[in-house]
């Protein structure tokens, strides 16, 4: 694979995962609320989303997210519905039931995560027309696909795990009553952008 090349996806990939969508809102506002390690849950889950709309665009199947496009609008709007809801269960929620089991909470924020991102059908086509970019024609394109949807993975958790252990550096200076009720509020209103952000998505 052409050494230029992957540098220029690493550090596009980079730059675009840095840049907060409805996954990291997601990611920031589960950390804030409960904990950098619970949200490494969602960051799983959101990974697992990008796993799935990459093993649909890197193998040719553009066309089948065209006949899909109704069905992913469907997941969108029940998506969007769902981080509403749960934006608005933060903001009410009293600070004497701000703490919650860790096991069921884990695979709730994956699966949030999971959702999040699989409902987000312009990331698909934008997937679809970002990695042709960095693709040498006169190589063997399977070997390059796999190289770059790994290492597309891998930034992708990496990243946004960060996002999560830096909004949980914020939870631990939030830990009167008061910060707690902050913390609800802000992760709250995080969920509530997050639902807005993928409400205003448009297919490409």
């Amino acid at each position: 694979m052409d050494l230029e090349l992957y540098i220029a996806f690493f550090v596009a990939t980079t730059i675009m995962i840095l840049m907060p969508g409805p996954s990291v809102l997601l990611t920031v506002a589960h950390s804030l609320s409960f904990g950098p390690r619970r949200a490494l849950a969602t960051v799983a889950g959101a990974t697992c989303g990008v796993a799935a709309q990459l093993s649909v665009t890197l193998v040719g199947m553009t066309s089948l997210l065209l006949v899909l496009a109704d069905w992913f609008e469907w997941l969108r709007w029940l998506g969007v519905a769902y981080l509403l809801y749960l934006g608005i269960q933060l903001w009410r929620q009293p600070v004497e039931t701000a703490s919650v089991p860790a096991a069921s909470r884990r695979r709730s924020l994956f699966l949030q995560g999971l959702v999040v991102t699989v409902a987000n059908p312009k990331s698909m086509f934008f997937l679809a027309a970002f990695f042709p970019q960095f693709v040498n024609p006169a190589a063997p394109p399977a070997l390059q696909f796999t190289v770059l949807g790994i290492t597309f993975l891998g930034i992708t958790y990496i990243f946004t795990a960060l996002w999560a252990v830096v909004a949980g550096r914020a939870r631990h200076v939030l830990r009167t009553r008061s910060g707690i009720l902050l913390r609800n509020r802000i992760s709250g209103s995080l969920m509530i952008c997050a639902g807005l952000g993928l409400a205003l998505v448009r297919r490409a």
